[in-house]
């Protein structure tokens, strides 16, 4: 029998997956002093494009909702997650940037991290890990898992092995973002891995999109997997992760043990319902088993993305179309993993060749960086005839032309006139007319406006039910400063 920890994904992928990374600070606030009781190993909350989506969209200030959060959860280590070469954007990053942006996500408190690179740009992970250790947090080692005849466990298992020989690199966490992983498979590939491991702790995430994540769990605890991501119960399934109440339970049946509070589950799972039920969220999904799933291998998340670009052409009706079409790109395009931001550009190329009636006839900026390898080296060849159509499109003389530059920290400074970090990476990510609405709303609302009275005190009550520790929340004097002293 084997001891399972939990990482909760709640406030993080279940948010990201459900709510399109809308979720206000003022919506968690509430019971995140409970979720910190519950005896999870680590809570996963941070990630750039939800900061982006929260000022762009939510007029919020996401160091100033981080740090409210962070605060109501002071017994567990908070995780951010972070892209090698771009965690502010979908093109490519300035390390400098990136090193910056993980030197600020440890001075607001988080101290654990996921890194990923779906190209396995292993020198970038490591470089950010390192710099994640001047702070003594915990690295987590990203194996991006996607289906493909290139994708084979040899191939990931020298992956892990490059990862693990780092002391950088704390944990290794298997990433199934299609949740296409089955017992044959894992049978191969979770002992590829622990073989190259070094003894380091494997952690798994996968997405539920076909039903099959939590059988997927209890098969690989028995491969040497001894940390599963899950969320609460109205935020799980789906496009996000397993439930934590179900696995729980399925673990316990089958004689494993694990250090959580299972008393705590119901009240934060009662409160994220009525938040999600109240904003007009997805709660208490569910998938069908559909094969065309395996093909295109689209994140959940990315589903939802797919279907807005359609109905802004009135093409609702063509979503089968462009998920058929999303499996044929991503085969001419070397069968890039489709995780941020290979999952976007693939589909978003897939729309383009369904909505223009001719394939690549529109190719983004960022599909020719990626023919170019500006993020790196492709997994496998680019067709050669779909690489001369992306070579001579019409932008392709100008991308090429101006390859990603890597200015220094204070040039950056410089350029965004600013020498405030925080304020560095807030106008990196969005225009200035986004980040002056955001401004403008004022401070970061505690409690979440569309509860009503009555549900609110029914939190407060789910609260002292659960004894969970009386948190004053207050905002840092570096956000209070980074609002006075803007640009």
């Amino acid at each position: 029998m084997a001891h399972v920890e939990f990482l909760d994904e709640t406030m993080r992928d279940g948010q990201q997956s459900l709510w399109g990374m809308r979720m206000r600070a003022g919506m968690a606030l509430p019971v995140s002093p409970i979720i910190d009781r519950t005896g999870f190993r680590v809570i996963d909350l941070a990630g750039s494009s939800m900061m982006e989506v929260l000022i762009r969209h939510c007029r919020e200030n996401p160091w100033e909702g981080l740090d409210l959060l962070v605060q109501s959860m002071p017994r567990t280590p908070i995780r951010g997650g972070m892209r090698s070469n771009a965690s502010v954007t979908f093109g490519v990053t300035p390390d400098s940037l990136m090193d910056v942006w993980m030197r600020q996500l440890n001075r607001h408190g988080v101290r654990s991290f996921w890194i990923y690179d779906v190209l396995f740009n292993i020198d970038k992970t490591l470089r950010l890990a390192k710099v994640a250790k001047e702070f003594g947090s915990e690295v987590a080692g990203a194996i991006m898992y996607t289906l493909s005849p290139v994708h084979t466990d040899e191939y990931y298992a020298d992956k892990a092995g490059k990862l693990s020989a780092s002391p950088d690199i704390d944990t290794l966490l298997l990433y199934d973002t299609a949740g296409t992983l089955d017992k044959e498979r894992l049978t191969t590939l979770v002992p590829a891995i622990v073989a190259n491991a070094r003894g380091k702790k494997i952690e798994f995430h996968s997405n539920n999109i076909l039903g099959m994540s939590a059988k997927a769990y209890l098969d690989s605890i028995e491969l040497g997997v001894s940390i599963l991501h899950t969320a609460s119960r109205p935020m799980a399934n789906g496009p996000s992760v397993p439930s934590t109440e179900i696995m729980v339970k399925n673990i316990e049946l089958k004689g494993h043990t694990h250090d959580l509070d299972i008393s705590l589950l119901k009240p934060v799972a009662d409160h994220f319902e009525a938040v999600g039920k109240a904003a007009g969220y997805l709660v208490n999904q569910y998938s069908e088993y559909d094969i065309l799933s395996i093909e295109h291998q689209i994140p959940g998340g990315m589903t939802g993305t797919l279907k807005a670009q359609l109905a802004q052409h009135n093409m609702s009706d063509k979503l089968d179309e462009v998920l058929t079409e999303t499996a044929r790109v991503r085969r001419e395009l070397g069968y890039p993993g489709m995780a941020t931001p290979f999952s976007q550009l693939v589909g978003t190329l897939a729309v383009l060749n369904i909505v223009s009636g001719k394939r690549y006839a529109i190719v983004p900026d960022e599909v020719i960086q990626y023919a170019a390898g500006f993020y790196g080296q492709t997994v496998a060849p680019i067709d050669p005839n779909v690489l001369d159509k992306i070579m001579s499109a019409p932008r392709a003389k100008e991308v090429l032309a101006n390859p990603p530059e890597q200015p220094t920290i204070e040039e950056l400074r410089k350029r965004y006139c600013t020498t405030n970090d925080d304020e560095l990476i807030l106008r990196a990510l969005v225009p200035e007319a986004d980040l002056d609405r955001m401004w403008a709303a004022g401070p970061v609302n505690t409690t979440y406006p569309l509860l009503s009275s009555s549900e609110l005190d029914q939190v407060r009550r789910l609260m002292q039910t659960a004894r969970a520790p009386v948190v004053q929340i207050k905002s840092s004097a570096m956000n209070l400063s980074l609002r006075r002293n803007r640009v």
